[in-house]
């Protein structure tokens, strides 16, 4: 029999009688994966929807815009067209500032472009529902339609007048929504307002019964279309004010709206490897003692120490592996809805690309290596005949340990000589809280962060894509965080207990109660928690100032070490059931099983 055909029916086997800890593993890695995977695609897929968007829509490489009005500003705009750089312009055509309210009193501004009921060879918006403009009909951008809720056939109100929705549209003339406004007087592009298109004498017309804000505006394309900033600076000094809008321009605001999403998804993605380390850590120290045994046997049948090695590093890989090949299809299925979360834009973003397929191949070897290593390695250091002979780690005594906890309630003695033992599983719970705080803080800072709606006069009456998009994340990333968390908690219970079962064993031998051993056992797991708790608050103020605007709104300190407080309660609720049911142990049978 080969090598690897050994290697893989061994690891085969211990996968199928350890299925709860591969299950762990799988479900850990994948998750963060999953998220990493997410965050690294997202960087530049902005640029791609749009690109593919201007392609299908024939948008222009530059759009230059005047507020003012009257013949001069028509000559200056209608005199870029003449330009030898320029090979193809669209219109001049106006942009009406107005309001707009749905049937249900849902209101927003918006800007109404004035289009030719023909399309031309530039700026030639993409329907993807109902018909394009005609006379006294209106056609909502899709990105604006989906966040009133709007379809074909229903009615809405322009600046008092009704008109019917005849169509639904795309285009790559304009930011996404809601950033469609590109200037005008609420004060540029980062003005929160839809788009809908009109013929040229219904704009026109709306325009001049209600006396609205107008602006004019003439699409371009040019000979070069990269050379969009050179042709800006040759046309800078006119005696018209002239604002140019690049495609350029246009793809860096459409990545506004993802500008806090990445961060989430990247720290989030390290934070939740983090656990996933400790997790799975717990459990491979907890197996420590049967790997030893098995080395042992193999060992003793003439196996190599290359070959040892490789039988059990290899089960952890083997899992960790699939786990990223299951997150990188998540992220695959997943990333077209949180790049485009407005509908504004068409096209694939397509699946992960080398680097991100690398990078997240990366964390789960990490991931798998630093769960098996030192298990793997003391398997391997320990003689033969000391591996089969092994029954269980052996903690060094240490005398002021004994003095200190001698002055206890037995609760006390018991969970702290379980901790003291273990110091290295200590600072992984500690961390495990700490980071568990982390997302507790995010969450509560966000909740009271001022919103500010996408409706007239600020109102709410449509919601902040932009934070609703990131709060949404921080949402899901926090709960899994939360979800790790508690399985790590119970991880490490029922793991100590295991350990423990010969010393807690004794203790009940010599008059401890099955409760208080479980309280011991609860109170092992609270110990570390609680400077994790405390060192958590502050680590998430950091990380949250650090990712979050300037004027952010924090949680309150009062409120931050209630989250603390309640966490340590739920630590304590968490390890009771594990607890319990160790402690109900059999003295005996452990006894008997240590002697054996």
């Amino acid at each position: 029999m080969g090598s690897l055909v050994l290697v893989a029916r061994l690891v085969l086997a211990d996968v199928r009688r350890h299925r709860a800890q591969a299950g762990m593993l799988l479900l850990a890695v994948t998750i963060a994966t999953a998220t990493l995977a997410m965050g690294l695609s997202l960087s530049g897929t902005s640029r791609t929807l749009y690109e593919q968007t201007r392609a299908a829509t024939a948008g222009p490489d530059v759009v230059a815009l005047s507020g003012d009005t009257g013949p001069a500003v028509t000559s200056a705009l209608t005199a870029l067209a003449d330009d030898p750089d320029v090979v193809g312009h669209h219109g001049p055509y106006r942009i009406v500032y107005a309001g707009l309210t749905t049937r249900d009193a849902t209101s927003s501004p918006v800007v109404v472009h004035g289009l030719a009921e023909k399309p031309g060879a530039l700026n030639r918006p993409l329907v993807t529902s109902g018909q394009w403009v005609r006379p006294g009909g209106a056609v909502l951008e899709r990105g604006f339609a989906t966040a009133l809720g709007v379809g074909v056939g229903d009615r809405v109100t322009i600046a008092g007048r009704p008109y019917p929705v005849v169509g639904i549209a795309v285009t790559a003339a304009t930011s996404i929504y809601p950033w469609a406004a590109q200037i005008g007087p609420g004060g540029g592009p980062s003005d929160y307002t839809g788009l809908a298109w009109m013929t040229r004498p219904d704009a026109g017309a709306l325009a001049s019964s209600q006396d609205l804000p107008v602006t004019t505006a003439l699409d371009l394309k040019l000979r070069d279309p990269a050379a969009t900033e050179a042709f800006r600076e040759a046309h800078r000094g006119s005696d018209v004010k002239i604002n140019f809008h690049s495609w350029q321009f246009k793809a860096e605001q459409d990545a506004v709206i993802l500008r806090g999403t990445q961060p989430i998804l990247v720290l989030g993605s390290w934070l939740l490897s983090f656990l996933a380390v400790t997790g799975v850590a717990a459990l491979a120290t907890g197996r420590a003692v049967q790997q030893t045994r098995r080395a042992g046997l193999l060992k003793a049948v003439g196996a190599t120490p290359g070959l040892i090695a490789a039988v059990l590093l290899t089960e952890y890989l083997a899992v960790a592996l699939l786990a990223d090949v299951l997150g990188l299809v998540i992220a695959r299925l997943a990333v077209p809805v949180v790049a485009s979360p407005t509908a504004s834009r068409i096209g694939d973003v397509g699946g992960p690309t080398g680097s991100v397929i690398a990078a997240t191949t990366v964390l789960a070897v990490a991931v798998a290596v630093l769960s098996a290593l030192r298990p793997t390695l003391r398997a391997l250091r320990t003689a033969t005949v000391t591996a089969l002979a092994d029954t269980a780690h052996r903690p060094r005594r240490r005398p002021w340990l004994t003095a200190l906890s001698a002055l206890l309630p037995t609760p006390f003695l018991l969970g702290l000589r379980l901790t003291a033992r273990r110091p290295g599983r200590a600072a992984l719970q500690a961390c495990s809280t700490a980071t568990t705080l982390i997302a507790l803080t995010g969450l509560l800072s966000l909740s009271l962060q001022p919103q500010r709606g996408y409706g007239l006069n600020g109102s709410t009456a449509l919601p902040n894509l932009r934070a609703e998009n990131a709060g949404h994340l921080l949402i899901v990333v926090s709960a899994l965080l939360i979800a790790l968390a508690v399985v790590n908690t119970l991880t490490f219970t029922w793991t100590t207990a295991m350990e423990a079962r010969t010393s807690m064993a004794v203790a009940r031998a010599l008059g401890a109660t099955p409760g208080q051993v479980t309280a011991g056992l609860s109170i092992a797991q609270l110990l570390p928690c609680v400077p994790g708790a405390i060192a958590g608050v502050p680590l998430g103020i950091g990380v949250f100032t650090v990712f979050s605007a300037r004027n952010a709104v924090m949680a309150p300190s009062s409120v931050m070490f209630l989250a603390a407080f309640a966490t340590l309660l739920v630590t304590v609720a968490l390890t009771a059931l594990p607890a319990r049911l160790a402690a109900r142990r059999s003295v005996a049978r452990a006894l008997s099983a240590e002697a054996a």
